[in-house]
């Protein structure tokens, strides 16, 4: 049986009463039954951000570009892999299959060049359901390879995203751990880096090994490492010296063992915010890199290779370059919208009070 104060109506003397059974832990004022929210954990912040309707926006966006990747990549890529076995070849397993099958292949050329979209017309002709979007210069589908051509968008933004993820955590992290002159010697290395403008590097990267889309990925993730490095090294600078992380090393706890259960993971939510608005901005820049050349190669479908086409044809079919750019202005839009909800949901200092 626990004991509960209160103070009496006539003076400062404080009386000690027994608690009634059963009423152990709860706050006054609050109805019996309710626990206290928790403000942290994933739940809390799936929570949030489904009360926002600005990021589940973003996240409407974001899940329908990646299921647009995923069926383009098992398109494209699986079945290009299944096909070079003669049991899936029997069965007409091919590069493109469902596309050929349901609709039309993103690189074949079955249709008259620059048809503008359905219901308008050009000096070429009058656009049908068959091409609801126009066909390109030479005359493929533009809807087709818009939708195929988010494998590339979504895979260089994810996949170079996480490398820089990674490799700016490890380092921030040890970085901001051991300080000193293991501080001063990553930190040295990652401002040599960042003081690289950003397409330079990445260029210098893929002059260096190549110009295909490999090299442009890795190109990216190296030129995000400082970004991250500097985040989460400002947050470990504050968060090994909590009690918690005292008490572990205070246990014996190796250091490695510290940085990995504790360190890292109550410095990671400002990362993982700069991890979706650096995915934007990595579709922007390869797309920027396919523009000029670099990345996917025709007839590989990409966005920025469209429009680098389009250019030339601006004046017959304007369209052909508007929808390319659409394409990635929503894409870009999104994520960074739905980073936005997830800073707001992550964020102590934006919860409600």
């Amino acid at each position: 049986m626990t004991v509960a104060t209160r103070r009496s109506e006539t003076d400062d003397v404080v009386e000690s009463t027994p608690e009634e059974p059963g009423r152990s832990g709860r706050t006054e004022g609050r109805p019996e039954g309710r626990e206290i929210e928790a403000r942290v954990g994933w739940r809390y912040t799936l929570r949030e951000v489904g009360r926002d309707p600005t990021a589940m926006a973003g996240l409407l966006v974001v899940g329908v570009m990646t299921a647009m990747a995923v069926f383009a990549t098992v398109d494209a890529v699986v079945f290009a892999s299944l096909a070079r076995f003669e049991v899936f070849a029997r069965v007409g397993v091919r590069q493109y299959w469902i596309a050929e099958t349901l609709w039309v292949s993103p690189i074949a050329e079955p249709s008259p060049r620059l048809l503008p979209p359905v219901g308008m017309e050009n000096q070429f002709g009058r656009g049908t359901w068959a091409h609801p979007l126009g066909t390109d210069d030479r005359g493929r589908d533009i809807l087709a390879r818009i939708v195929y051509g988010s494998r590339i968008a979504i895979q260089v933004g994810i996949v170079s995203t996480l490398l820089g993820l990674v490799g700016g955590v490890l380092v921030g992290a040890v970085a901001g751990y051991y300080g000193d002159l293991v501080d001063d010697a990553l930190m040295r290395a990652v401002e040599t880096l960042y003081a690289i403008p950003f397409l330079v590097l990445v260029l210098a990267v893929m002059a260096a090994f190549g110009r295909n889309l490999t090299f442009a990925i890795l190109g990216v993730g190296i030129a995000s490492i400082p970004t991250f490095a500097r985040l989460i090294r400002s947050r470990v600078l504050s968060v090994r010296e909590a009690d918690y992380v005292e008490a572990a090393r205070a246990a014996g706890v190796r250091d490695r063992n510290i940085i990995r259960r504790h360190v890292v993971p109550n410095s990671f939510a400002p990362v993982l915010v700069q991890a979706t608005l650096q995915v934007g901005y990595s579709i922007i820049v390869v797309a920027g890199l396919s523009f000029l050349g670099f990345g996917a190669q025709p007839p590989t479908p990409s966005w920025g290779q469209m429009l680098s086409v389009s250019k030339d044809y601006m004046i017959q079919n304007v369209w052909f370059s508007i929808w390319p750019g659409l394409a990635i202005l929503v894409t870009v839009v999104g994520f960074n919208v739905f980073g936005d909800g997830l800073r707001d949901a992550l964020d102590p200092r934006l919860q409600n009070e």
